[in-house]
């Protein structure tokens, strides 16, 4: 009879196919199970944090945080032993993740009340995309993500004026209330009121009293939804940019007898610019 050792050395490109891909009837239910444990393990880690609960049941959680962690490193071992490069998946995203995943466990050892950074098992639920065959999803995603990445310049050039106008305004605040209302007794607090007023969050915490600091609130509570939009518009208009060039218009060389407008759509019956008709396409 074979150790299993001997069993993983013998069935090692099986295993791969099983843990890694969700192509064949035994990948998908490793995946399937993997889940159910990951939400168990999530829903655990959550009900652990209600006090009259974990008084009633500490020791079974205790127990099921270990069995979900001994189950998962015995999962990540196999991942590491099977994959063409272990070097690169314990780099990748997932690698990471996985490894995360077991770590809080081992820490607690050493440093208490580590078991709440458990909860970060919940990203390992991201692997339902690839499992369900729902990778529209993610690549409407990765569209999502590198429309920020291409927008980074322009964001970034509208948080320094973002940050330069709360530096302002909460100046301006103090020097107003400073005086009469303990609330603003420092700029930095002033400008504390400044950010959450802007963001449309208004905590409610810090409030002016003066009609001058009123009116100057409301202005900025005005301004805060330009703070909402602009951002929003950049990335939308990447995202456009994107669509459009994954996806880009059939264009014809035809130019508009009117205004020489050209790079008309193929189907386009009349000029884009200045609404003329197009005589190929009209007689088409």
């Amino acid at each position: 009879m074979r150790s299993p050792l001997q069993y993983l050395v013998a069935n090692r490109q099986r295993i791969y196919r099983i843990v890694f891909l969700a192509d064949t009837p035994a990948g998908k239910r490793f995946d399937v199970i993997l889940l159910i444990l990951i939400l168990a393990s999530v829903t655990t880690v959550i009900l652990e944090t209600v006090h009259p609960i974990k008084a009633k049941y500490h020791y079974w959680f205790y127990v099921l945080e270990w069995i979900f962690t001994i189950l998962f490193t015995i999962e990540y071992g196999l991942r590491l032993y099977t994959a063409p490069s272990a070097k690169r998946y314990a780099g990748s995203f997932y690698g990471i993740i996985d490894f995360l995943a077991i770590l809080p466990s081992y820490l607690s050892f050493f440093f208490a009340g580590t078991q709440s950074l458990m909860i970060i098992r919940a990203l390992r639920l991201l692997r339902v995309f690839r499992i369900f065959k729902l990778g529209g999803f993610m690549r409407q995603g990765s569209m999502i993500l590198v429309s920020i990445r291409r927008a980074r310049a322009k964001i970034a050039i509208f948080l320094y004026f973002i940050i330069i106008t709360v530096t302002i305004i909460g100046a301006l605040m103090y020097l107003v209330e400073g005086e009469s209302n303990e609330a603003f007794d420092t700029i930095p607090r002033s400008i504390y009121w400044a950010i959450v007023t802007i963001t449309t969050v208004g905590y409610g915490d810090i409030t002016p009293a003066t009609n001058i600091g009123q009116f100057l609130s409301a202005i900025v509570m005005i301004l805060g939804y330009a703070v909402i939009a602009v951002p929003t518009g950049i990335v939308s208009a990447e995202i456009i940019g994107a669509k459009s060039a994954e996806n880009p218009l059939e264009l014809s060389d035809e130019s508009c007898p009117v205004c020489g407008e050209s790079a008309h759509e193929i189907t386009a019956k009349h000029c884009k610019h200045c609404g003329a008709e197009l005589v190929s396409n009209e007689t088409a």
